[in-house]
């Protein structure tokens, strides 16, 4: 090789490694970094850990990154150390495989790698999207924190709050929480979240009356478990608390504000929310717009629904059912299955809420032998399996349409548990087609099922009397009352406006 040849490689070596840098510091485009990164391996340069660092953390990290690419490039160091597996653990973290966290956790001990307090962190959020019930692998984490002396952190001690208030345990929060030195406005809200996890809205409230300030995750979670709980009057109340106090709410605030309207169901504040959304930049976030079809349709207005419906451009399976489930609920049952032949057109694959959806259509229609295929349909062609509401909707289907014997076969066949609802809708049948042979068999189960349900005996007393078998009728009662059993008797509620 002559020596101009040497000088022109050597020159271009470095011209490459300066694009390097500049490219790893102001990268946008993955598809850049990759190209660039290409040309130095054809051209055998060795990489600078300054560079590679800067190429893994935009890879693993950037919101425009690859994870898959970063494990490549993370391949390729020989020793890699404290801050090279942190990106990793950090990318896998926030990552739909948070588990892969924990695995490159242990391959830096058993390099022995140490890990700082910036790991645990990162660790204990995987750690906190992960099953909530490994109870034992929690507490191991936090075993490590307090052997490699990171307890007094202040983000990792947010981070264990964190962590236990996924796992919906407070007491093990509050633990953690009494021995921050210093908690911010982050510690206060993982309390916060760790009392709503465990349904404890009332002492979840009371701290969150005590903070000294509060962001949009204390809002929101308090918000999200009034919703969660059935007190959408709180819930509504809270946030306009929240927008008094000048907090922008996020998208998850807002989609539990949109479903405490459809709780309660209030059109009026439930298009003053929709009016909020629209003025503050919301634009058409598909979770509001899938929250916004079933709050229209669940408060009987099925044009604002069908405007919701329209204006999304990227229809999620969500978005399909929403719509499929608010016409199949108002018995438009002609366009419910109209919009199903659109979703499989756009190549959107169906799940057991679809077909759920279709086949209460087809109910509320006296469709039965459509039902019928379409149940058989989604079994074989579409491999769904069959889940306790599919079963419920087909016996209520047969039920209606006086095929006692057919829904009975159907419930004895069924390929999971049957369980009261099932029975129940049967029984009801019986009731309307006067079957007290059926009847009886069926209360049996029942109370196999709910010894203590009155309800049922009420129902076979029902069908007694109505074919004049009134000394069974009577005698049916003497029954339930030495059994104890008791009627869960019904309830309503209005709303009034002050």
């Amino acid at each position: 090789m002559d020596a101009s040849t040497q000088q022109w490689r050597a020159s271009s070596s470095v011209g490459l490694a300066a694009a390097l840098v500049s490219m790893a510091e102001n990268c946008t485009i993955m598809r850049d970094l990759k190209r660039i990164h290409a040309r130095a391996i054809r051209t055998g340069l060795h990489l600078h850990s300054v560079i590679l660092a800067k190429m893994l953390r935009f890879a693993a990290v950037s919101p425009s990154g690859d994870l898959h690419y970063a494990h490549r490039l993370f391949s390729y160091m020989q020793q890699p150390n404290t801050f090279f597996y942190n990106t990793l653990i950090r990318g896998y973290s926030k990552s739909p495989y948070p588990s892969h966290s924990i695995s490159f956790f242990i391959q830096m001990r058993r390099n022995s790698v140490d890990p700082d307090g910036f790991t645990f962190t990162f660790l204990l959020k995987a750690r906190s999207r992960l099953n909530s019930s490994l109870t034992k692998a929690s507490d191991e984490l936090h075993g490590l924190v307090l052997k490699f002396g990171f307890s007094s952190h202040l983000f990792v001690q947010n981070a264990l709050i964190h962590l236990y208030a996924a796992r919906g345990v407070p007491d093990a929060a509050r633990r953690v929480f009494d021995e921050t030195l210093d908690p911010d406005v982050v510690s206060w809200s993982g309390l916060v979240v760790a009392h709503v996890k465990a349904r404890e809205l009332d002492a979840a409230r009371l701290l969150f009356d005590q903070m000294p300030e509060r962001d949009v995750v204390s809002w929101t979670a308090m918000i999200s478990g009034y919703t969660q709980s059935k007190r959408s009057l709180d819930a509504l109340e809270l946030f306009g608390k929240m927008r008094d106090a000048g907090v922008r709410p996020d998208e998850v605030t807002m989609v539990s504000v949109i479903s405490a309207c459809t709780h309660l169901g209030d059109l009026e504040a439930g298009v003053g929310v929709h009016h909020y959304i629209d003025e503050n930049g919301f634009g058409w976030m598909v979770s509001l717009c899938n929250a916004l079809i079933d709050m229209y349709a669940k408060c009987g207005c099925m044009e604002g629904a069908r405007h919701i419906f329209n204006k999304v451009e990227r229809k999620s399976l969500i978005t399909w059912n929403s719509m499929i489930s608010a016409c199949a609920n108002h018995g438009n049952v002609e366009e419910a299955v109209g919009l199903f032949g659109e979703m499989m057109n756009s190549r959107i694959w169906p799940d057991g809420v679809t077909f759920l959806a279709l086949l209460t259509a087809y109910t509320h229609k006296g469709w039965v032998d459509e039902g019928c295929r379409l149940f058989k349909s989604m079994c074989s062609d579409y491999r769904i399996e069959a889940g306790i509401e599919h079963y419920g909707c087909m016996v209520d289907m047969l039920g209606r349409a006086g095929r006692l014997e057919e829904a009975y076969k159907l419930i004895t066949k069924m390929s999971i548990p049957s369980n009261d609802v099932v029975w129940g809708a049967l029984l009801g049948a019986c009731r309307i087609y006067g079957d007290v042979n059926m009847a009886e068999r069926i209360v049996k189960k029942l109370l196999e099922l709910k010894p203590d349900e009155g309800g049922y005996y009420i129902l076979l007393c029902d069908i007694y009397v109505a074919m004049g078998r009134r000394a069974e009728a009577i005698e049916l009662r003497r029954n339930m009352k030495a059994r104890g059993a008791k009627k869960t008797p019904g309830c309503s509620w209005v709303g009034l406006e002050t």
